[in-house]
């Protein structure tokens, strides 16, 4: 084994992924569904050979530590297996870990932590919730949800998941259910709060029974409601959240740390992550930016890395620009003989920014398709969509032209961390749009097309040492516009996986009416400009 080993982290359960790492630095991680255009796809026994090994560079190479999580136990993708398709070191070590020890180590070893309590909430596996004590030494159990003997649903996230496909059937529609909860009243239905017991979560009958109605509240239907869909969710909301506090409360006071890692499919829940952050026990919470399924991948790399490389890890996570770097060939390649489109080439990163300037300030939305991808569900700039804040109309015209979702989504909010106080009323930098905080009332008829109808707004902050160009572009649209914010959203279609490669973001800018695409250093425009928004 190499001094500074070569280690593969493989999440082969929900949201596939994979991560390699050279040491403590992340060479590339990506989910699997950015490969095969499947939203949330699954891991299955053959992924290394079919989708990894042809499109991730650095394979080829001998792998010194293996870890993988989530394979069944009759799965075929075992050591063995992995033999005939990776190259292994003389000496390399491998190993299988559970699902929730992979998040732990995805959570807390990239946190600035000494020592934190752990909590690990999911919908799904067994257990669906665990918590523990952690220090960069050991990893200590402190307890786990517990099924029920009848077999009854149980534990915050299956209550979430019930509660989101009640009203929106389908996979990955949590985050849907958090942004119609605010049109509703969570008193309409009378609901109780759920049943905390020191750290289990039950789910009382008369949620039960509401939930198990088939059909009565999915949104949509023709002899649905829109009040009844959104008082559902805004009891429902209230109740997750009342529940989350009070599972940290119970964990605060059984570790009585003052530092809390959140992971797990709930920590994408941005409403939630805030009062997790202004009215929990903990004075700081770290989420990583990839809290769900996926993240398990860095977690298994993570764990190679310390415990059976015997080497520490220092890797901490700054930004989240962690898929593999897209090569210059590859965007010209994309550009090659598109005669339907005008391809600029302007001299410099201060000219191109000027151009997507004129663009933007004019009412036109844009693409922007920049350096390596994001490894999370959020786009923060390198697979974004980008238009003007200010135009509440702009926010209908993404959501009906652009997503083709519903049209009480809200769009979030990009601005520099060191501006951001100004405008939101935020408790710590949101480098990775985790948290829902509140935007300042004196300019909320500023910022139009990004504040939620309850004056909230799912923030992302672009510090000093982040990425230069959308520096440069907040800062370029605060002199023309005396607003330092943009609207963010992720570039892709509806019910598609945010885009990977060149040719994936050139054919995603055909087919949607978006203005321009910048990919520097060109920037890309339609002969035939769709209609700007109304």
């Amino acid at each position: 084994m190499d001094d500074i080993p070569f280690v593969l982290g493989i999440n082969r359960a929900r949201a596939a992924s994979i991560c390699l790492m050279q040491g403590a630095r992340v060479q590339w991680a990506i989910q699997k569904e950015r490969l095969t255009r499947r939203r949330h796809d699954g891991g299955g026994p053959h992924d290394v050979d079919e989708f990894y090994l042809p499109h991730l560079p650095g394979l080829e190479r001998p792998i010194d530590v293996l870890v993988e999580c989530g394979a069944g136990d009759d799965d075929t993708g075992d050591g063995d297996g992995f033999a005939q398709v990776l190259t292994f070191s003389r000496g390399a070590r491998r190993a299988r870990i559970a699902p929730h020890l992979a998040r732990v180590y995805s959570a807390f070893h990239p946190s600035p932590f000494r020592e934190a309590a752990v909590m690990i909430v999911d919908s799904h596996g067994n257990p669906p919730a665990s918590f523990y004590r952690v220090d960069r030494e050991r990893v200590g159990g402190i307890g786990q949800q517990v099924p029920a003997q009848d077999g009854q649903p149980v534990g915050l996230g299956m209550f979430y998941h019930l509660l989101t496909q009640a009203l929106f059937p389908g996979e990955g529609n949590g985050g849907k259910v958090s942004d119609l909860a605010p049109y509703g009243d969570p008193q309409a239905a009378g609901l109780p709060p759920l049943e905390v017991e020191d750290l289990q979560v039950g789910i009382p009958h008369a949620w039960q029974g509401l939930l198990e109605e088939p059909g009565r509240f999915r949104f949509g239907a023709l002899r649905t409601s829109f009040s009844d869909c959104a008082n559902l969710a805004a009891a429902g909301q209230r109740a997750f959240e009342d529940a989350l506090l009070a599972l940290a409360q119970r964990l605060h006071l059984r570790t009585g740390l003052d530092d809390l890692c959140f992971a797990g499919v709930a920590a994408l829940n941005c409403p939630a992550n805030d009062r997790l952050l202004r009215d929990g026990p903990f004075r700081r919470v770290y989420i990583p930016p990839v809290p769900g399924d996926a993240g398990a991948a860095v977690g298994c790399a993570i764990h190679g890395l310390v415990e059976l490389s015997g080497q520490g890890s220092d890797f901490r996570w700054p930004h989240d620009y962690l898929g593999p770097a897209p090569q210059l060939a590859d965007i010209e390649a994309a550009l090659d003989g598109a005669g339907d489109l005008i391809v600029e080439h302007p001299r410099g990163r201060d000219a191109l920014c000027a151009r997507m300037l004129d663009m933007l300030c004019s009412g036109r939305v844009i693409g922007l398709y920049q350096g390596r991808s994001e490894f999370g569900p959020r786009a923060l700039g390198h697979r974004s969509i980008l238009a003007d804040p200010r135009r509440e109309r702009m926010r209908d015209w993404i959501n009906a032209r652009v997503k083709e979702r519903e049209w009480f989504r809200p769009f979030a909010p990009v601005v520099a961390e060191e501006r951001a106080a100004q405008y939101f009323d935020l408790r710590a930098p949101s480098s990775f749009m985790q948290f829902a905080v509140p935007v300042r009332s004196s300019v909320m008829p500023l910022l139009a097309a990004v504040t939620h109808v309850d004056g909230s707004a799912r923030l992302q902050t672009v510090g000093p040492s982040d990425d230069p160009l959308l520096r440069a572009l907040l800062a370029g649209f605060e002199v023309r516009t005396g607003v330092p914010v943009l609207l963010n959203t992720s570039l892709n279609g509806r019910d598609e996986p945010i885009v990977e490669t060149p040719q994936q973001a050139v054919a995603t800018f055909r087919r949607l009416p978006l203005h321009g695409l910048a990919m520097p250093p060109y920037l890309v425009m339609k002969r035939h400009e769709p209609g700007l928004p109304a």
